[in-house]
């Protein structure tokens, strides 16, 4: 993890894949921010954001409400764009490849880095069986091997025991930490590289949260995860890295400071980082 161009231009990836983001095939991957900016319309957001979140970790973004967490994870995944008057400079790159390059396609994007949201969006018209297999679907990968790869998401997302009776049943008619488990079970039966988490948790019951955190510890050695989090012993318990997103009055969003969780909690060298994670402010 690093703050510095150079080091993000020369990121230590050894998983760069020649013929694009197809070509990646299910490992979990290295996902590199080099200069990122990010504009609504005319006001700057995000400024000059330089990151690595390395492969098989746990990266949290923490920091105050509106310092451009939640807008740097949606560009990681090709959300920003979609939004009207929305622009970008810089470069992301997955496993060694821009993502923004103009060969790739967004879908390919959101593919190789999927997304969770903040609260968990099943497709309630669809059963159990039919959300884990929606994202197959939604990008023609065909298989034929729908029931294994049913059974083996929902068992990474710690729900199998619970609705291996019932797949037929509507998606909606779980409860709100199982949606959220298999919101999670639907992100990861395309076998993405990244899994992006936007305050999973924070619509949760603690007894569901606990459940989410473990999934995240259990799913990170073969997807690499990069969650945004308020929570900073949630961000303790579940994360190997740490980011520290802080934007001052009327101006944009930058990372103060970044480094393991270990070293962010327990010995931070910039003084707004240590008064931030002993919750002097925010």
């Amino acid at each position: 993890m690093t703050l510095t161009n150079d080091s993000a231009k020369s990121s230590r990836s050894s998983f760069a894949a020649a013929g694009g983001l197809d070509s990646i095939h299910g490992e979990a991957g290295e996902i590199v921010a080099n200069g990122v900016h990010a504009w609504f319309g005319k006001r700057l957001v995000l400024e000059n954001v330089n990151l690595v979140m390395e492969h098989q970790k746990v990266t949290a973004l923490i920091g105050p409400s509106g310092c451009g967490k939640s807008t740097f994870l949606r560009i990681m995944n090709r959300m920003h764009e979609t939004i009207p008057g929305a622009q970008l400079a810089g470069e992301v790159r997955l496993n060694g490849i821009n993502i923004y390059d103009p060969s790739e396609r967004a879908a390919s994007a959101r593919r190789h880095i999927g997304m969770v949201f903040q609260r968990p969006n099943p497709f309630p018209a669809m059963s159990i069986q039919e959300n884990v297999l929606a994202g197959l679907r939604f990008n023609k990968i065909k298989t034929s091997k729908t029931s294994d790869i049913v059974e083996e998401s929902l068992t990474k997302a710690g729900l199998w025991n619970e609705v291996k009776n019932r797949l037929s049943e509507p998606g909606g008619g779980l409860s709100g930490g199982q949606q959220q488990r298999l919101c999670i079970a639907r992100g990861l039966a395309v076998k993405p590289s990244v899994l992006l988490m936007d305050e999973p948790c924070s619509a949760l019951d603690p007894t569901s949260t606990r459940r989410i955190e473990q999934t995240i510890k259990e799913i990170s050695h073969e997807v690499t995860v990069v969650i945004v989090t308020h929570n900073m012993q949630q961000a303790i318990r579940v994360s190997d890295y740490c980011a520290f997103f802080l934007a001052a009055e009327n101006e944009p969003g930058r990372i103060v400071e970044a480094g393991s969780t270990t070293q962010i909690f327990e010995a931070p060298v910039d003084p707004r980082t240590d008064d931030y994670v002993n919750g002097r402010f925010g």
